[in-house]
């Protein structure tokens, strides 16, 4: 075939050899290498139709390692002289590209030896090209080229005409292109050839100047963000014919954009030039083109500042602070001629709006000293305009216009991070002030503002922070407290304020130790008391100390200081009300409410999570004996009338047993690798008072609390003897008995614990609980329980507090139990079939979305089924789970439109749902309103789906909207509106 006078026939003979090489280049000897080069070499001034095998046929020796030295330059010699590149077909030019990257890269000193020549003939190669799947690879060898110091000769200007004439990339992708290649792609790969060099500044420049005045959109941002990449590696020299042009440009862009994609870019280009001005090395016979650059921007904006209720002082503030941000030297520039202008401003202008405005400003510029981090006496602006800033800050806090009392708040939360700016003086009338905004403020925003501030500047200032504001607070708090002149409702925020902004300053070690026991005293003084209201107080002191153990966690001093300090108080004051419940019942008796009991929970649980694995093991060495023995010498208050049994029988230690939920909340936190003394008896007791205890508060914690720590236990032995017996306890008392509901609620929390763990046994749990589905008076009850499965947990099983959950539990739920609730809903009777749907909208409802939509065909007539159930937590379950399916999957939910128009429109206005009374257990009315503003968004996300789809029931539904536009309630009007409106 090779020696055949027929081009094809050549052509066939030279692919197969081709082929051959492709699969054994590597096993090549030099000889053989030298040999099939000079043969392809040949054939390359053979007809064109056997061009295409020849250059694959190069391709496959170009990877050869033994290529004789030489033989690369005279390959590309070769190609470069006959081969007419661009005549080629797309696949072709690839091969001609992937020969010259493999030479790059094992031949590059013989490739520099050609000179400028390589370069002339890679331009000629390229010169045309338009696929994007050559166009990546030929930009990544003009990168090459340049990066890795190959000659460019006097072909500089031709190499980047042949790579410029692409910007900007104006390239869309067709549909389900096969190769993925994505517009974003060829920008990036052509940005980093455009600015990978100073040789083509002076081309460049030019022509992003022109491209920054087109009215695309497109090309502005790109010739921007290609001006900002250049900054980087350009210098004074290559910059400063242009720089009059350039700052034209941005300004006119900056004053006039109404994009704010456009807005941003410009100031990023604007202080990469400013940077890269403030890189260059000064001589003594040079122009500072910085100094004249940032000269030319003020006077174009400088004197916008002075006008701050028109709409160029803001794209003015803009453009300076861009430009002082890029270096100190550049800083000390601009705020030299902007600071005392704002600040005299702000004394001119009376008006708080426009104070505002002008604080707004001068906050961008300190906000810009405090990214350098310290203050230059020598040379600083800002030092030396000390007194006004402060003056004017402070001037803002005392202002009537909320407003401009924020902007003042974060002015001076800049200011306390500059290092050595505030003087002692100020630091004193800095902390009046937060106190004064924090207790006195009527506005709630100003209030909170002041506390984050004080939190933020707090780890600066400890000592003035610990020594007077912790003081004022407590003051404050003591005197509302013995105040009986004012009613509870009056001084209520005051109290409450005082609470938080406690916690808030609570950020630095030293002022917890003060934070802490103020906020201790507080609760065991309304402890104490017995007036009206008690229990939201202690509310609020348990909200404020969780807050301060999630400030304390990534302290290890300030973490153990907490739990020591606070654990064993809650434990003294609630052991002290539960003992004294039987002899003084009005004693204390807000402290054992289950809400203020819950709310004790995250604190005890935030102060244990993160101790070091011994300080844990010596903490829970005295709360477990506490619980089992009734060990109570470690407690501050261990005088107690009675004994602590809260695991013993007796009606009179009901109060008692409600204390495990503390057990629960600090059992629980406990890192996995501390051991639990006394864990099997424990365990043993907690299982008995979950299924025999009558007060389902404390029958529920102590299954959470007995889940909890079956899901840390190592599986072995002891495990499974203690699973053993929680299911010989669990299946009698869910069969009969008085006790059935506290079995199903430990059957719930022991599932979850091993389903979490992908324990064998949580199988045989979750049949038992689909069994219970049909169950007349469990059935309900036990579909809610699905939720509680596969929802996370607040205070129990989740990752925070240390427990096992494996990843992609939830979806592993879904796969094997699923299929067994769509079977039991078949076979289940018409009276419990609603048990099913439940339970599976509450599974699909926490699944993945990516997940359910591949399984949606299977799954969408059941759910359409839920949706005519009577039950409205079934209704508003599947609802939830049907909205995202509209957006994610419109095509498999096209086919059911019918049905779903028909399904939500029932929903949002249905005359059933206000006359027929819910069942009882969901008889809160806001369960209607939930569903009919459900039923309403669904209506809107079906607008999502094709409009051909649509269009034949349009009518229908902008009709039926009509009715909840009238609805009582505002939140359903409002959905309404929306969805009416889509239509």
């Amino acid at each position: 075939c090779l020696e055949n006078t027929d081009p094809r026939t050549r052509g066939r003979g030279i692919q197969l050899l081709s082929q051959v090489l492709l699969q054994c280049y590597s096993l090549l000897q030099e000889k053989e290498v030298l040999h099939l080069i000079l043969f392809y070499e040949n054939r390359l001034q053979d007809h064109h139709l056997v061009i295409p095998p020849v250059l694959q046929g190069l391709r496959a020796l170009s990877m050869c390692e033994v290529l004789p030295p030489g033989l690369a330059v005279s390959v590309l010699k070769t190609i470069f002289q006959e081969v007419h590149v661009q005549s080629l077909l797309q696949l072709d030019r690839h091969t001609v590209y992937s020969i010259i990257t493999n030479f790059m890269g094992t031949r590059e000193e013989e490739l520099k030896g050609l000179g400028a020549d390589f370069t002339f003939g890679f331009i000629q190669v390229m010169d045309g090209e338009k696929d994007p799947r050559n166009l990546l690879v030929a930009f990544q060898i003009v990168r090459d080229l340049i990066a890795k110091n190959y000659a460019l000769g006097p072909f500089v200007e031709e190499l980047f005409e042949v790579t410029s004439c692409y910007f900007p990339i104006d390239f869309t992708p067709p549909p389900n292109d096969p190769h993925g290649i994505q517009r974003e792609d060829l920008i990036l790969s052509l940005r980093a050839v455009l600015a990978s060099t100073p040789q083509f500044a002076e081309f460049l420049l030019p022509l992003l100047i022109e491209k920054m005045d087109s009215d695309l959109q497109s090309a502005k941002l790109d010739s921007l963000q290609t001006l900002t990449a250049c900054c980087a590696i350009y210098g004074q020299k290559e910059l400063q014919e242009f720089l009059p042009s350039l700052w034209s440009s941005l300004r006119r862009e900056v004053f006039q954009t109404a994009s704010e994609k456009v807005e941003a870019e410009c100031l990023a280009a604007l202080h990469a030039l400013s940077a890269c001005l403030s890189r260059s090395v000064l001589s003594s016979d040079t122009e500072d083109l910085l100094d004249s650059f940032l000269s030319s921007i003020l006077q174009d904006c400088r004197h916008h500042l002075c006008e701050p209720d028109m709409k160029l002082v803001w794209p003015s503030a803009k453009l300076l602070q861009a430009a002082a941000g890029a270096s100190l030297r550049a800083y000390h520039r601009v705020t030299r001629s902007v600071l005392p202008l704002l600040l005299e401003q702000y004394n001119k202008h009376p008006q708080s709006s426009q104070r505002r405005t002008i604080l707004e400003m001068l906050l961008g510029f300190l906000e810009l000293q405090q990214k350098w981090g310290y203050v230059e006496e020598d040379e600083s602006t800002l030092l030396s305009l000390q007194a006004p800033v402060c003056s004017v800050v402070f001037s803002a806090l005392t202002d009537p216009s909320v407003q401009l009392q924020l902007v003042g708040i974060r002015a001076l939360t800049v200011l306390g991070s500059l290092q050595d700016f505030l003087s002692p003086s100020d630091l004193e009338l800095v902390v009046d002030h937060l106190i004064r905004l924090t207790l006195r403020e009527e506005d709630s925003q100003s209030s909170e503002a002041a506390m984050e501030a004080a939190g933020s500047l707090a780890p600066t200032y400890p000592k003035v922070f610990s020594g007077r504001m912790v003081r004022r607070l407590e003051e404050e708090l003591q005197c509302v407290s013995s105040s009986e002149e004012e009613s509870f409702h009056d001084c209520c925020p005051l109290w409450q304020r005082c609470l938080r902004a406690l916690a808030a300053v609570s950020t630095h070690t030293s002022i917890v130790r003060e934070t802490v026991p103020v906020l201790l005293q507080h609760l065991q003084k309304v402890q104490k008391g017995s007036e009206a209201g008690a229990t939201q107080e202690m509310l609020s002191v348990c909200q404020s100390l969780h807050r301060v153990a999630l400030q304390c966690q990534q302290d290890a001093e300030g973490c153990w200081y907490y739990h020591q300090t606070v654990v064993p108080c809650l434990l003294a004051m609630a052991v002290q009300a539960a003992v004294q419940e039987s002899t003084h019942p009005l004693l204390g008796k807000a402290l054992l409410e289950e809400e203020v009991l819950a709310a004790m929970v995250p604190v005890i649980s935030a102060a244990t999570t993160h101790l070091s694995p011994e300080l844990a093991a010596q903490s829970v060495s005295q709360v477990v004996p506490l619980f089992l023995d009734g060990e109570v010498s470690f407690l501050s208050q261990n005088s107690f009338p009675c004994s602590f049994q809260p695991f013993e029988d007796g009606e009179c230690l009901e109060a008692q047993r409600r204390l495990v939920i503390l057990l629960m909340a600090f059992v629980c936190s406990l890192p996995r690798n501390v051991a639990i003394p006394q864990q099997e008896r424990l365990l043993r007791e907690l299982l008995a008072l979950s299924c025999s205890c009558n007060c389902s508060f404390t029958a529920t914690t102590a299954a959470k609390c007995f889940a909890g720590l079956v899901n840390k236990q190592p599986a072995g032995q002891q495990l499974d003897e203690i699973l053993q017996l929680a299911v010989n306890r669990l299946e009698p008392s869910l069969a009969e008995g008085p006790h059935r509901l506290q079995a199903l609620t430990l059957l719930l929390w022991v599932t979850k614990a091993l389903v979490l763990r992908y324990h064998p046994l949580s199988t045989h749990l979750t049949d038992k609980l689909l069994g219970l589905l049909g169950d007349m008076e469990l059935g309900p009850t036990a579909a809610d329980g699905f939720s509680l499965l596969m929802a996370e947990s607040p205070d129990v099983l989740h990752k925070g507090c240390h427990a096992d959950v494996r990843i992609m539990y939830r979806q592993r739920f879904f796969t094997d139990n699923v299929p067994k609730l769509v079977q039991g809903f078949h076979g289940a009777g018409p009276d419990v079939k609603a048990n099913y749907l439940k339970g599976l909208s509450h599974v699909l409802n926490h699944l993945p979305k990516p997940v359910l939509v591949t399984e949606l065909p299977t799954l969408l007539s059941l759910l359409l089924e839920a949706l005519s159930c009577s039950d409205r937590v079934v209704q508003l379950s599947t609802l939830n789970c049907l909205q995202p399916l509209l957006l994610e999957a419109p095509q498999i939910m096209s086919l059911h439109v019918d049905t779903l128009v028909t399904k939500f429109l029932s929903l949002t206005s249905s005359p059933a749902m206000v006359c027929v009374p819910p069942p009882p257990f969901y008889s809160h009315p806001s369960l209607f309103q939930a569903v009919r503003i459900a039923a309403l968004r669904c209506t809107h996300a079906l607008t999502s789906l094709p409009t051909i789809v649509l269009l034949p029931y349009k009518g229908r539904v902008i009709r039926a909207l009509a009715k909840p536009l009238d609805d009582k309630k505002r939140l359903v009007r409002k959905e309404a509106v929306a969805a009416r409106g889509e239509w």
